[in-house]
């Protein structure tokens, strides 16, 4: 087997040869590049200590250096260069205490998590696979390298890898391997609110992110996300509904492109849900104000995982507003507009695309005919540049100032009550119309 080697990692791999020592690509960049992907990262490993690379390159930085690895430059491009290695006993289920140097190939794929991460390759030796990920990939399985329980209690992270990749890849968990993981979920309160972030994310953006039901049936989101237990097996007895909650999440998610905000915020947008239920006299299920609490949830969720600030403000806003639904009409898609930001109103309109695709026949083409002509008259007030925000008043504090008001609370109100006015018609937003509607209210 032939794989295309980028200029730059053939170069590291040539120089580290050229001077004696063995040197692969390796990891998911073989992976990637036999799958026909694109390779995010090119990893390569050596036999060269860490000190015996750094004279071999002008540019290094010492990122891992007790654990063998130093990153070589090229430009604006960075490649992790690390020697082969075994792996000292794991105390915190994450990293090894110690590691120590090996010379032999084998033994430094021996320690990595699953066969098809397991393999390496050069041009002279071409594919090395010890483990058979080359099998594992023809047969689409996530296996562990030798014993999984050995494997996850090393580093529990492996247990939430193991998912994400089955998500990317669509690649079914190999029976030993899922039993492990259900004996060892628990391990997982051991990982970095951080860490557990990234590989969610991994997972809800890949092209199947309904595996997240995988994470349930082993038991991992009982650790790391109880509140998608909640949701199971959650009827919703209701004409605008045919699945249960985590059911109808779980094609909502689908519904969405790949993009982290629409994501995350189809994965929290009914988690209140649960906790709002009620059925009346008829049987009916409702969910009044699950919008509200399920915003609650997702921001009490994601301060927990340490996502940043801007996404969760961003997140938490969508799912507030996930099922605003208004007459499709210009004034009402301006005040939509105004309330849920205009660079948000694409997702929001997203997002409630998505949910409506997830429920029942049941007014459904009505409901999406709503979206489509709320995007139109979106599409349409932008080209227009027809006022929806303060910054887009034809007036602003000075002018009022100008008028006899002085800074406040009250300069501030009538700015809301000028762009009330305008939402309402926008052929208001000039300066005389509104100066003379402040004189008006002024008695001026």
């Amino acid at each position: 087997m032939k794989i295309e080697l980028p200029k730059k990692v053939l170069f590291i791999i040539n120089n580290l040869q050229l001077h004696g020592y063995e040197a692969f690509a390796v990891g998911g960049c073989v992976r990637d590049s036999i799958l026909a992907r694109r390779p995010q990262d090119w990893d390569i490993t050596t036999s060269a200590k860490p000190e015996e690379i750094k004279k071999l390159f002008r540019r290094t930085i010492d990122t891992g250096i007790e654990h063998g690895t130093v990153t070589v430059l090229f430009g604006k491009d960075s490649f992790e260069v690390t020697t082969y290695r075994i792996d000292g006993a794991y105390e915190d289920s994450r990293h090894p205490k110690e590691v120590q140097f090996t010379n032999r190939l084998e033994e430094d794929l021996r320690r990595r998590d699953f066969t098809i991460n397991a393999m390496a390759y050069n041009d002279q030796v071409r594919l090395v696979d010890v483990f058979g990920g080359m099998q594992d990939l023809n047969h689409h399985l996530i296996r562990c390298v030798g014993d999984p329980e050995e494997r996850f209690s090393e580093d529990a992270l492996r247990i939430l890898r193991a998912v994400r990749f089955s998500a990317q890849l669509n690649f079914p968990i190999e029976s030993a391997t899922a039993d492990a993981i259900r004996k060892l979920a628990p391990n997982l309160q051991n990982i970095s609110a951080e860490r557990i972030q990234a590989e969610l994310v991994k997972l809800l953006v890949s092209p199947h992110p309904e595996r997240i039901r995988d994470a349930y049936e082993l038991g991992l989101t009982k650790v790391i996300l109880p509140e998608w237990d909640a949701m199971e097996g959650v009827a919703q007895n209701t004409p605008h509904h045919k699945y249960d909650v985590a059911e109808h999440t779980l094609r909502a998610l689908k519904n969405v492109k790949r993009d982290k905000i629409l994501r995350l915020t189809m994965l929290f947008h009914d988690m209140g849900k649960p906790m709002m239920k009620t059925t009346d006299e008829n049987g009916r299920d409702h969910f009044r104000g699950h919008a509200l609490v399920s915003e609650e949830l997702a921001r009490s969720i994601m301060y927990r995982l340490k996502f940043d600030n801007e996404t969760i403000r961003t997140v938490t806003k969508l799912v507030c507003y996930h099922d605003y639904r208004v007459e499709a009409t210009p004034k009402n898609v301006r005040r939509a507009m105004n309330r849920i930001g205009v660079e948000l109103f694409p997702y929001y309109l997203a997002a409630r695309l998505a949910d409506v695709k997830a429920q029942s026949p049941y007014q459904k083409r009505e409901k999406i005919e709503n979206i489509v002509e709320m995007r139109r008259l979106y599409q349409e007030i932008i080209k227009k540049q027809e006022c929806v925000t303060l910054r887009q008043l034809a007036v602003g504090g000075r002018e009022l100032m100008d008028l006899g008001m002085k800074p406040g609370r009250e300069l501030g109100s009538m700015l809301s009550e000028l762009l009330e006015y305008v939402l309402d018609d926008p052929a208001r937003n000039d300066k005389e119309i509104l100066c003379a509607y402040v004189k008006n209210k002024l008695n001026l």
